[in-house]
């Protein structure tokens, strides 16, 4: 059976290039993708999230305001009494210099995971597996079935 995660664009952040990258890979891996598209709420990501029994939320953000825009997030899973795992990627802060900081950042935020806009989606797709507790047998069978 497929793992379900939900993916899209945070806050008015109209970069669709990067989250159609990494569908077609979390796809080709194996996993359901619900791909909320650009420009996504908080509540639209809660909600897919609740709605279609997700493990994980993965949320991009390229124009450099993601700290604003996922301010909260987390309190908002927790409240619709979601325990899923929470990843973030792109370019997370205008004028970023120093990813470690900005990392730290969105991990006191509660992100599981966080990456920066160079990352390959396979590594993203590894450490998610890798976070599901994923065994190589239920990946590959993810893989035929999906």
């Amino acid at each position: 059976m497929p793992r379900t995660v939900i993916l899209g664009v945070i806050g008015s952040d109209a970069h669709v290039v990067g989250i159609t990258i990494l569908e077609q890979a979390l796809s080709a891996a194996g996993f359901e993708v619900i791909n909320l598209g650009v420009q996504t709420s908080q509540d639209e990501f809660v909600s897919a999230a609740k709605s279609h029994d997700a493990e994980a939320v993965l949320v991009s953000s390229l124009y450099g305001h993601a700290r604003q825009d996922c301010e909260g997030l987390h309190e908002e899973l927790d409240a619709a009494g979601l325990d899923v795992l929470t990843y973030v990627g792109g370019n997370l802060a205008v004028g970023q210099s120093d990813f470690e900081e900005t990392q730290a950042t969105f991990r006191q935020m509660g992100f599981d995971r966080v990456f920066d806009a160079e990352t390959d989606p396979e590594e993203a797709i590894e450490m998610l597996r890798e976070d599901l507790q994923l065994t190589t047998t239920e990946a590959e069978q993810i893989r035929v079935d999906g």
